[in-house]
């Protein structure tokens, strides 16, 4: 028996889906009774070298402002369905995995097509419009946010599903191979700042004035990768700040860290609720619906992290400040991260992709 899943275009929609792959491996389906179905963005080299096969369909998503591509939009998106479903019928796969994004709506629509039953996971706490098209006729809705069942009725909450890696994350034990690896003292704090994979202009320039307000401080600068070369040019002759671009193993960020700055992206967000890592977070301001401030609103109102608007980011620095020189606060924050945690996300989105298709 085969199993699909479609996720598309970020990192937000495409490794959820990928914990849920390597889940339903570690359940005994054969890796080669996977499936995805993407685009040709992140997914493209993602999925493959996680080692899954993908079937790239031609799809993009609604363009938010007027343009001519939305009148041609229904087409693509008939033509993708259909090739979903004969993809479907083929490989007589008896369930399919819609992770949100635009590829979700020719997936389910050509699951329907093919007599493929089909279970749904929302990673944000405000639905997307695919999800919201498709979810009335999923066999399982499953959210990631409570907020998110509000909106798709009947819903289950059960977390954004993570990567064993993070699932099962264990500080002390990951803590000396960390600091190794950033080559930092574990005796002085060290702040993470995370803007994402296309890093955050607004975090990226706090970074200096946390190192001038907290010099004892080291960092852990994730910048994205446009933003790099500007960051190292900035720390040649500082030690303890160590610039990175790209993070593969995030455990390690994570276990290294003792407070960490980033953006509220629904997984970022699971992340530092699963690893009970104390938070500052600077929603984007410029995001469809406020649905980052949306995303962080559980772990805030729990104590876990603090949110600070993109508006009142000059008090960025003295907010993060205050934090390093508060050990007290931030344990007491790092267990109510903790309490807000779903580790067994991918468990049950699996349990579910399983039921339905038994």
């Amino acid at each position: 028996m085969t199993y699909a899943l479609a996720a598309a275009g970020t990192g937000g929609h495409i490794y959820p889906a990928l914990a849920v792959a390597e889940e339903l491996e570690g359940r005994g389906v054969p890796r080669d009774h996977i499936v995805f179905f993407g685009g040709s963005r992140l997914e493209r080299v993602a999925i493959p070298e996680a080692g899954f096969e993908l079937v790239e369909i031609e799809i993009r998503g609604l363009s938010r402002s007027f343009s001519f591509d939305n009148v041609t939009l229904p087409a693509v998106v008939a033509r993708a369905a259909g090739v979903v479903g004969r993809e479907l019928r083929a490989r007589r796969v008896r369930v399919l995995g819609a992770f949100g994004g635009y590829v979700s709506v020719p997936a389910a629509w050509g699951a329907r097509r093919a007599g493929t039953r089909y279970v749904l996971h929302e990673q944000n706490a405000v639905p997307g419009l695919a999800n919201k098209l498709i979810a009335k006729r999923a066999d399982r809705v499953m959210v990631a946010f409570p907020a998110a069942a509000i909106t798709l009725k009947g819903a289950e909450v059960v977390g954004n599903p993570l990567r064993s890696r993070l699932a099962s994350f264990d500080r002390a034990t990951l803590r000396p191979t960390a600091l190794a690896h950033y080559q930092l003292d574990g005796d002085r704090p060290i702040v993470g700042i995370l803007g994402g994979s296309q890093g955050a202009r607004v975090l990226n320039e706090s970074a200096a004035g946390i190192r001038a307000a907290r010099p004892e401080a080291q960092i852990i600068h994730l910048t994205g990768t446009i933003h790099e070369e500007v960051m190292r040019s900035q720390v040649t002759d500082d030690p303890t700040w160590r610039v990175v671009a790209f993070e593969p193993a995030m455990e390690l960020f994570y276990a290294a860290a003792d407070l960490v700055l980033s953006r509220a992206g629904a997984l970022t967000v699971s992340e530092l609720a699963a690893t009970g890592t104390p938070a500052v977070v600077v929603p984007y301001a410029a995001g469809t619906g406020a649905h980052q401030t949306a995303n962080a609103a559980q772990l805030v109102e729990a104590g876990g992290a603090i949110l600070v608007e993109e508006s009142e980011a000059d008090s960025l620095v003295a907010t993060v400040a205050d934090l390093v020189a508060d050990t007290s606060r931030r344990t007491v924050m790092a267990k109510s991260a903790s309490s807000v945690a779903h580790p067994d996300a991918a468990s049950r989105v699996a349990d579910a992709m399983l039921e339905v298709a038994a």
